[in-house]
């Protein structure tokens, strides 16, 4: 299978990983909107929305939920946008399902259609090891 995201749940190319189980991963994006912006995909390949049954679709929506709020607390964020591209017509560029999460501050000017956010020297490592950090007050997130 060519799909970038399943070669990523695969180990077979690297990713900046904040979190996984056996029903999501969550990563950094490698071209982030804003700091901390992440994506949360679905270990199973989905397309689209569409495509992914309920049952399963409940475990990634509630992983969203916890993994963002920790999210926001380790880029010291006070909100998120949630993003799906659906389909190619949508912006979809990867046809595996995935939702964005793009944190967000009062007044930040953060434009979701041209924003380009450019880490720092070692930010990444640092939203990675404040992210595990805030996961444990989370014991919750299973």
């Amino acid at each position: 299978m060519e799909c970038v995201f399943c070669k990523i749940i695969n180990k077979e190319i690297p990713a900046e990983i904040l979190y996984e189980d056996k029903y999501v991963i969550v990563f950094l994006d490698i071209n982030p909107i804003s700091k901390g912006h992440s994506l949360v995909v679905p270990k199973k390949h989905f397309e689209s929305l569409e495509d992914v049954d309920d049952k399963y679709l409940k475990k990634i929506i509630t992983r969203i939920k916890k993994v963002s709020s920790i999210l926001i607390k380790a880029v010291n964020k006070e909100g998120f946008n949630l993003l799906l591209n659906n389909k190619k017509a949508a912006g979809q560029f990867i046809d595996h399902l995935h939702f964005h999460i793009i944190p967000r501050s009062l007044g930040d000017n953060v434009n979701l259609e041209n924003s380009k956010y450019i880490y720092s020297e070692g930010e990444k490592k640092e939203i990675i090891k404040n992210f595990k950090y805030f996961k444990r007050s989370k014991k919750d997130l299973k």
